[in-house]
């Protein structure tokens, strides 16, 4: 059964670029309302809809949504590395029913999972830790993206699984909202960028040093007005939230992936795993806005929406 759902936003910048210390202070105090709403819903396990960051996914073999069967994290930023607590047998069966329902998910034994996974599981374990995992990777960064429509069809698909498993299962949609990471893109990427988008060879210690020190000093220069990045666009975020809270999932249809970018940042495209999870909700879902504010020195619009099935 669903107990209930968590939409949130991520930053890889929390703890590393401050904000002032009454902002910092609210975002925290609704991550504990937050984690305090999970723990009241006791789940057994947890299925995240996360983006991936170029981390774990890329243009060697690139698909839409996939299903950790198995899957470790690369404890980028901070985050816990190592072996997730993945339910093979339960995650297999998800695949499978998810593939009955006509959504051509891929499924890994080997998925390298990154922070926008394993954030937010951190985040929400303060008073009800969240070991049992199934991560179900939503392509928002690499284009060609899925449409929302699919977003829905898969979230549709995984409800329709988790209202008949006998555990308690919570839904977690991580992403957005409005942001433009510093990422690189395959049309503009130098010829060595380009081997590592296509081929994913692992980055070593010092390049992966220097891409998070890369996004701190965006973070620092945004809180100051001379990022290179995409501001946070509250106005688009503010009509983003109030669709979902009306439970209308299909606000962002009609959008050209270029007018998100331009609206919403690159990092707008996440907006896919809320649309996912609370998909999985079905009709008539009852959400509740715990938090929004732009974060500029996390380079984010920094959302949670708690919520619970009809």
């Amino acid at each position: 059964m669903i107990v209930g759902s968590v939409c949130l936003s991520h930053s890889p910048l929390k703890d590393r670029t401050r904000p002032s210390s009454k902002k910092e202070a609210r975002f925290n105090a609704s991550l504990d309302e937050a984690g305090k709403f999970v723990a009241e819903q006791q789940p057994d396990l947890t299925v995240i809809f996360y983006p991936d960051h170029i981390n774990g996914f890329f243009y060697g073999l690139l698909p839409p949504f996939c299903i950790g069967i198995e899957g470790t994290s690369i404890g980028d930023y901070g985050t816990a590395a190592g072996k997730l607590d993945i339910p093979e047998t339960r995650a297999a069966d998800l695949a499978r029913f998810v593939l009955n329902a006509g959504v051509d998910a891929a499924i890994s034994h080997n998925m390298q999972v990154d922070h926008g996974a394993v954030q937010p599981l951190e985040w929400l374990s303060t008073d009800h830790a969240l070991h049992q995992v199934i991560p179900i990777f939503v392509n928002c960064a690499a284009p060609p993206l899925p449409t929302f429509e699919r977003a829905r069809a898969l979230g549709r698909a995984v409800g329709a699984w988790a209202r008949q498993a006998p555990e308690r299962i919570l839904v977690i949609g991580s992403g957005g909202l409005s942001h433009d990471p510093p990422m690189a893109e395959l049309a503009s990427a130098t010829p060595q960028i380009r081997e590592r988008l296509i081929s994913g060879a692992p980055l070593d210690h010092a390049s992966r040093f220097a891409r998070q020190a890369r996004a701190a000093t965006e973070g620092n220069a945004m809180a100051i007005g001379q990022s290179r990045l995409r501001p946070a666009n509250a106005d688009w975020d503010r009509q983003l939230l109030d669709a979902f809270l009306a439970g209308n999932l299909s606000s962002l249809d009609d959008c050209s992936q270029q007018s998100i970018s331009e609206a919403g940042g690159r990092g707008g495209h996440e907006a896919r795993t809320w649309v996912a999870a609370l998909s999985a909700l079905g009709a008539g879902y009852s959400a509740t806005e715990v938090f929004y504010e732009v974060i500029d020195e996390w380079i984010t619009g920094m959302g949670i929406l708690t919520a619970t099935c009809a």
